[in-house]
């Protein structure tokens, strides 16, 4: 069975490729065997692969999951955090998108303000420069698209079910500079102690399971960062 596999961020780079064309002999093929076959396939790159998740039709897939030949299958890198040209992508109802432009603050706020809400909050990520005694100059942002907006928006179903909140998100993707937003969350609820919640929740949801990586470019070169919170949190609660 031929599968093609999404690879991104630094394990793209190890490979040397963003997808590969991959034989499985083993038939049927779970996410957990998919990862041991490339493993071995692909020895210089076996730690990554070891610590990455298998998505399997834009959803995190637990080992035991059955991969076909008409899967779409990515291998997801525990790192969090573009090209040339513009990009925006969004949900068809426009309040989760994906871009490589400035991120419009005031258009994410106008889309969750509310009549019968009386608190809204914009948290707005930025890049900063000193991480301890580390100077960043940008950093740089790489998504599986479709995928990430899929969980963004999930994440928002679940703001909205939890805390009767209204809320928007964009990510930015390619090079973000010093004090420029990479990540900008609208939240709108009846309440203020809600809006908080809220608000916190999001970010928190984001980092654990939205397909987004950062590379760190500073004086002594660049590098991926890993997230401080691992996808693999989500999949099995």
């Amino acid at each position: 069975m031929h599968i093609t596999i999404r690879l991104f961020a630094g394990l793209a780079e190890t490979i040397g490729s963003s997808s590969l064309s991959f034989h499985a002999t083993e038939i049927p093929l779970t996410a957990g065997k998919l990862k041991e076959l490339l493993s071995a396939s692909y020895p210089d790159a076996a730690s990554q692969i070891g610590a990455s998740l298998i998505a399997v039709d834009r959803e995190y897939a637990p080992d035991d999951s059955i991969i076909t030949a008409s899967s779409e299958v990515a291998l997801i890198p525990p790192v969090s955090g573009g090209e040339n040209g513009t990009i925006y992508e969004s949900t068809t109802d426009g309040l989760y998108s994906i871009t490589d432009q400035p991120i419009n603050a005031e258009k994410l706020l106008d889309d969750v303000l509310d009549v019968n809400h009386g608190a809204s909050l914009l948290f707005i990520g930025t890049t900063r420069e000193m991480t301890g005694e580390q100077r960043t100059t940008a950093l740089h942002y790489e998504a599986y698209i479709p995928m990430a907006l899929s969980k963004l928006e999930e994440i928002g179903k679940e703001v909205k079910n939890r805390w009767n909140a209204n809320c928007a998100i964009s990510h930015r993707i390619g090079l973000v500079g010093l004090k420029e937003a990479s990540v900008i969350i609208a939240i709108s609820t009846p309440h203020r102690d809600t809006c908080y919640e809220a608000s916190r929740f999001a970010i928190e949801r984001l980092k654990q399971t939205v397909p987004v990586w950062k590379k760190d470019i500073n004086e002594s070169g660049q590098h991926w960062v890993d997230s401080d919170q691992k996808a693999t949190d989500s999949i099995h609660k």
